[in-house]
């Protein structure tokens, strides 16, 4: 079995230490070195080429941003992100994920090595997510804490009616994305016009790197994109993120759509959760909404989206040529959750059709 060859590149002695012993204890992976800097792993790497590198942002003599653009450049690689969980870390992350990271474990000021432990199954997921990813797409286009039991949407909200609620006018575009979801969400987003369809968007991401996220995406776009907050209006012109470490749902008053953003416990391993979203979509639009499954690990959203889809929505899966990891809509498709299956560059009018 070829195993899966990491670098840790972190100032801490305590995170390259606790680091190296997490993914040291998965069979399918192998640690070749952990190092304090960037100039350090330069020439580690001349010696061997890592298949994945875990990457601490703050660092002396090269910050870690820096180093994943010449990275990318010279010879792309996964990379993911250890980050601090502050308001200030997640604006830099931002910077990362959209120069090419993969995805972002987060860490806290204090009690790392209690963090890192209780977090193992997010890093050795996250590695193992990053070798998968397609890096030529990564180049191209340049999780919160596991639960012992995998819940599913039926933790948040009841399953749906067998008959969807009438149409009205108003029309709504769900997404759910997780891994390589960034950089495709701001694909999207870039390319839609003010009068583009309410959106309502789970991004697997944690707690204060969303509201990041989409005040860089809302610079960028013509739509207005916000973390969502509870009752927000569902509007043509507006894109809503599920804030990190909650679920959001869509419900109705009247011929009006809003979100309801509520705690709960994590659904698939995440809060927030794209089945969750999805049901609740299933439940409350029906055929008046569009469900979108893109790039992503795991299963999460594909029951959500058959949901939808035998709800009488329309749905879509990205394709496999376009995904940076596969892994959700592939569950999606294998479910008969989708339609149709479009690569990313279609999906901008797809929800234009909606």
């Amino acid at each position: 079995m070829k195993r899966i060859k990491v670098m840790i590149v972190d100032d801490s002695a305590v995170v390259r230490q606790v680091a190296s012993e997490v993914l040291k204890a998965d069979p399918e992976i192998e640690v070749l070195c952990a190092v304090a800097d960037p100039l350090l792993a330069m020439e580690r790497m001349k010696m061997q080429w890592p298949d994945v590198i875990v990457l601490d942002i703050e660092m002396p003599r090269m910050d870690g941003i820096t180093f994943l653009k010449k990275i990318m450049h010279e010879r792309p690689t996964p990379i993911v992100i250890c980050s601090t969980l502050t308001e200030a870390g997640a604006q830099t992350t931002m910077e990362a994920l959209a120069a090419g990271a993969v995805s972002i474990i987060t860490k806290p000021k204090i009690g790392l090595k209690q963090f890192l432990n209780q977090a193992s199954e997010d890093l050795v997921a996250a590695t193992k997510a990053a070798a998968q990813a397609n890096v030529r797409r990564l180049v191209a286009r340049a999780q919160p804490l596991p639960v012992s039991v995998k819940l599913n949407a039926d933790a948040i909200l009841s399953a749906a009616p067998d008959r969807a609620l009438i149409r009205t006018t108003e029309r709504v575009v769900a997404i759910g994305t997780s891994t390589g979801g960034t950089q495709a969400l701001e694909k999207i987003l870039t390319s839609l016009p003010a009068i583009a369809p309410g959106i309502v968007i789970v991004q697997h991401m944690p707690e204060k790197f969303t509201a990041a996220f989409a005040e860089r995406l809302d610079a960028l776009c013509h739509v207005d994109v916000r973390e969502a907050q509870n009752n927000d209006r569902v509007m043509p012109g507006r894109a809503l993120i599920a804030p990190g470490g909650k679920h959001m749902l869509l419900k109705r008053s009247g011929a009006q759509y809003m979100v309801e953003v509520r705690d709960g416990p994590p659904v698939n391993r995440h809060c927030p959760s794209v089945d969750v979203l999805f049901r609740s979509v299933a439940k409350v639009a029906g055929a008046n909404a569009l469900g979108i499954i893109m790039t992503g690990m795991g299963d999460d959203g594909a029951r959500g989206l058959k949901e939808m889809r035998d709800a009488g929505a329309s749905t879509v899966a990205q394709d496999e040529a376009t995904c940076i990891v596969f892994g959700m809509p592939r569950e999606a498709i294998r479910l008969g959750a989708a339609m149709r299956v479009l690569p990313l560059e279609e999906l901008p009018a797809a929800i234009l059709r909606a």
